[in-house]
């Protein structure tokens, strides 16, 4: 066997065993056959919520289970197309047998980062909330930038992007905006996104060419379900309604179809304006903001209380989490996890696995040793 391949193989074996051993694999195999039988049970479904509730366990667990079956019989037949290749001197199957073994190297990998994601809400879907900061123009165009990315990087996992609020600049860009990000894990995934992100470029807007710095912060909240209970008191909930705006905030909507609703007690403040009327965009908004205040409960519960912290500060150099430099020279940095690369465009169309999955390491402290 090839010194390539037998590292490879090394590699993969490693991260299979992890998984295993993380999931309690003969503990996981009699779950999953306990919840195929009760999603099987005509009764359970008298409780639509809690079938729900059984459903998404059932599916979360046999997808996990479902890779690590997948790597393994992948592993067997990349080393057996290898060994046939080297055994013949066939160089072309033998490249090929390289690229199968990386990508199962490189799912593996991954793998690892998802099982870390044992949160609470770990894996739910996700709102995703972008404000621009001061700055006008500018820090409008870095905030579409960034939904930009965030809508890029979400396509290319397949997970389903809906744009639930948005608030377009004047001359570019956006002022805000709400995604709901919808997909195994999301929420896991982009928890570690929220907080400020800062541009600095030469400005396209600036007839002078003169470099600016522009900061546009992320806010990212769980999408909790009936199964989960809220405490809101109708009476801490304020409700606006507005007609909802396009491009250039030309209103799109004849009538008063958007809604704002603000928790008074926590300043919690949450838009809708994806729906045609008023009753499913007031009907969205109350479970954004379930979202917002179950989110500030973990936040509390895991004494890191730092979305929504940083969103009632300045929007500015003091709360930022990576760093964006086009001009001079060209870096994105994390100012958390020190990961840093100039492939500046890669990271613009949404490649940011390589940061969030160094944020999730360091926010579990656990390594493959551990």
């Amino acid at each position: 066997m090839r010194p390539d391949v037998e590292a490879m193989k090394a590699d993969i074996e490693q991260s299979v065993a992890l998984l295993r051993r993380r999931l309690d694999w003969d503990v996981a195999l009699r779950k999953l056959d306990e919840l195929n039988a009760r999603v099987e049970d005509p009764t359970l479904w008298d409780n639509p919520e809690q079938a729900q509730a059984v459903s998404r366990e059932r599916s979360r667990l046999e997808a996990q289970v479902s890779a690590v079956k997948e790597m393994e019989q992948g592993l067997e037949d990349g080393i057996m197309l290898a060994d046939m290749a080297d055994e013949e001197g066939d160089e072309a199957t033998l490249k090929d047998a390289r690229e199968q073994l990386k990508a199962i190297k490189e799912r593996a990998a991954r793998a690892e980062l998802e099982a870390l994601l044992s949160g609470e809400a770990d894996g739910n879907d996700a709102y995703l909330e972008i404000n621009s900061g001061a700055g006008g123009t500018e820090s409008n165009d870095w905030a579409g930038m960034l939904m930009r990315m965030y809508s890029r990087w979400a396509r290319a996992h397949g997970y389903e992007v809906t744009i639930e609020a948005e608030e377009q600049g004047e001359q570019a860009g956006i002022k805000s905006a709400t995604l709901q990000i919808a997909g195994p894990n999301a929420y896991g995934w982009l928890k570690s996104e929220s907080g400020v992100h800062r541009l600095v470029r030469i400005s396209p807007y600036d007839a002078a060419a003169k470099r600016h710095t522009s900061f546009a912060s992320i806010g990212v909240s769980p999408v909790v379900d009936d199964t989960i209970e809220i405490d809101i008191n109708p009476a801490d909930v304020r409700t606006d309604t507005y007609r909802a705006s396009g491009a250039g905030g030309q209103h799109i909507n004849k009538t008063d179809s958007a809604v704002r609703l603000t928790h008074v007690p926590t300043n919690t403040v949450v838009a809708c304006q994806a729906g045609r009327s008023q009753h499913q965009n007031r009907e969205q908004a109350w479970k954004m903001l379930r979202a917002r205040l179950y989110e500030l409960e973990l936040q509390k519960r895991e004494a890191a209380a730092q979305a929504l912290a940083d969103a009632k500060t300045d929007i500015g150099w003091g709360h930022q989490i990576r760093s964006y430099v086009l001009q001079p020279y060209q870096m994105v940095k994390d100012l958390r996890t020190e990961v840093e690369t100039s492939d500046t465009q890669g990271v613009l169309d949404g490649d940011l696995d390589p940061f969030m999955g160094a944020a999730l390491a360091a926010r579990v402290g656990e390594t493959r040793e551990g």
